[in-house]
């Protein structure tokens, strides 16, 4: 048929198809026809059992993505499409064939030897000696499946290094579906439809495309047996293994030494390292024991350290690299408890609270919350003015030498400043001054037993001296309607200063609560 490479099988049905022409030309015998009803009839056989094969590959495929659906899911819909695309073509010959065998009773269609003329094909495929469109149909459809498998079983580039390996199964599709042109031995180029189903004998085209579907049923046995061999394979190759880190403990302190052990992933008691290097370091032959490998070395200052490096496997006489990657923290030694008040997680509105933050080993963090600004590394403030609810979360994440990230957060309740107490004389509550040191003072606010430090200018307030009206004064002095008033004032008396109004001398939006007043008594 085609030329280029081809299967021992399509050699074999080539040189049958030679020795149908040469018989032609003698007459042919009817033995012949007989001979390739014979072959059909075997190969009809052949393709049954391919089906209850192919059954069977897909089953155990099927079998293998319920145990483990990330390994084999992949598998199975390549598997998927192989069945798809072979499908769509042994069904088309199927029905030709069904077309071909029309009316013909069941012992019509053993009697090979009155199948000797082209009385179907030679009127499908041709008219008037040119191809027509049920012939361009049938080329298509081999064509479009030759292709589309190539296509499917190409390895994908920049695809996994473990892909299945199908290179010979698509030069043996390449040569069985091939359509080129072919040239008769007297040097005559015909298309490839004319050269193989022009002027034959029924029972011959019939052998020809009962042949057909068995390459396809082939094709899909080889596919699927590939598909099931290669996964496997490489499931058992050391490709697969991975170098697991495992430390006597999470973390350690200064001055000791890292104590831990590096094993497979399958934890296989016959393996056995051909070489390890961490950090830099060949290990010595007495610590590669059988399944695992001893690590034993200082564990230096205090931080997150990584462990990097390779284990080395001689297989199939090739050098196995497998990648050792991962890490341990070293702490402090501790030498002080760790005491906190559960109720004082407290932040102040109207003021920038200042706060330190940081992870201990983890030298890059990232801290976030409404309010919170930077100040320099480790140290923030938070100033939650503007914010309406009761609590605030600092949410608080860093990024570990090995990559990872961890993350941790803490709620913060959120107070005003409580009620500033009115002054004189920088005294609260209850005071005792003669009236001139009164008309003199200045009126203040404070904060006592507050944690910050925070200055209050008073804006204005207003006194009430017993038998004189109320006077309102503008700013922290006596103005003069109080003086008089003061001087009006008898002794013993008790002079009250109320009203009393004061804002964040720092400036701000923040309004300041109400403040408590303050009762002079006069001693003269």
């Amino acid at each position: 048929m085609a030329g280029g490479k081809l299967s021992p099988r399509q050699k074999m049905i080539n040189l049958m198809y030679l020795v149908f022409i040469a018989m032609m030309a003698m007459n042919m015998s009817k033995e012949v026809l007989s001979a390739f009803g014979l072959i059909n009839q075997k190969l009809i056989q052949s393709n049954v059992r391919a089906t209850d094969r192919n059954t069977s590959f897909m089953e155990q495929l099927a079998q293998k993505v319920e145990e483990q659906p990330k390994k084999f899911k992949p598998e199975m819909e390549k598997a998927k499409v192989v069945n798809s695309i072979s499908s769509d073509l042994d069904t088309y010959i199927k029905d030709l064939k069904g077309l071909m065998l029309e009316g013909m009773t069941d012992e019509d269609k053993k009697n090979y030897e009155t199948m000797d003329k082209d009385v179907f094909l030679g009127e499908y495929f041709f008219a008037n000696g040119v191809v027509t469109e049920k012939g361009k149909e049938f080329v298509s459809k081999i064509g479009t499946y030759k292709n589309e498998m190539i296509k499917l079983l190409s390895p994908v580039e920049g695809g996994p290094k473990d892909q299945t390996d199908f290179s010979e199964i698509i030069d043996s599709i390449k040569a069985d579906f091939s359509t080129e042109d072919e040239t008769t031995k007297d040097g005559l180029k015909l298309d490839w439809l004319t050269y193989n189903y022009k002027g034959f004998p029924k029972i011959a085209s019939l052998t020809k495309l009962t042949q057909i579907q068995a390459d396809i049923k082939k094709n899909q046995s080889e596919i699927l047996s590939n598909i099931l061999s290669g996964k496997l394979k490489s499931e058992i190759s050391l490709n697969n293994f991975d170098a697991i880190v495992v430390a006597d403990k999470t973390a350690f302190f200064p001055g000791e030494r890292f104590k831990g052990k590096i094993v497979l992933g399958k934890n296989d008691k016959t393996l056995k390292a051909h070489k390890v290097v961490i950090n830099g370091r060949t290990l010595p032959e007495s610590s590669m024991k059988e399944g695992q490998t001893i690590l034993n070395f200082p564990v230096g200052n205090v931080g997150e350290k990584s462990i990097k490096g390779e284990f080395q496997f001689i297989e199939n006489g090739k050098t196995i690299k497998i990648p050792v990657k991962s890490s341990y923290s070293v702490i402090p030694k501790p030498n002080s408890a760790v005491i906190a008040a559960d109720k004082m997680n407290v932040v102040y509105r109207g003021v920038k609270n200042p706060m330190t933050i940081s992870m201990p080993g983890v030298s890059s963090i990232y801290a976030s919350a409404s309010g919170l600004s930077k100040v320099s590394a480790g140290k923030y403030t938070m100033d939650p003015t503007s914010l309406k609810q009761r609590e605030v979360t600092i949410s608080v994440t860093g990024k570990l030498s090995n990559g990872e990230k961890v993350s941790d957060s803490k709620k913060f309740r959120i107070k005003d400043i409580p009620r500033p107490v009115g002054t004189v004389r920088g005294e609260d509550g209850s005071v005792k001054m003669s009236k001139s040191s009164l008309a003199i003072t200045t009126v203040g606010a404070s904060l006592p037993d507050f944690d910050f430090n925070l200055k209050l200018n008073v804006t204005g307030f207003k006194i009430k001296v017993p038998g004189q009206p109320t006077v309102r004064v503008s700013g922290n002095k006596m103005d003069s309607r109080a003086s008089s008033a003061i001087k009006r004032a008898k002794r013993g008396q008790s002079v009250q200063i109320f009203d009393i109004n004061a804002k964040l001398a720092s400036g701000g939006s923040y309004r300041v609560k109400k403040v408590s007043p303050v009762i002079i008594e006069l001693t003269n």
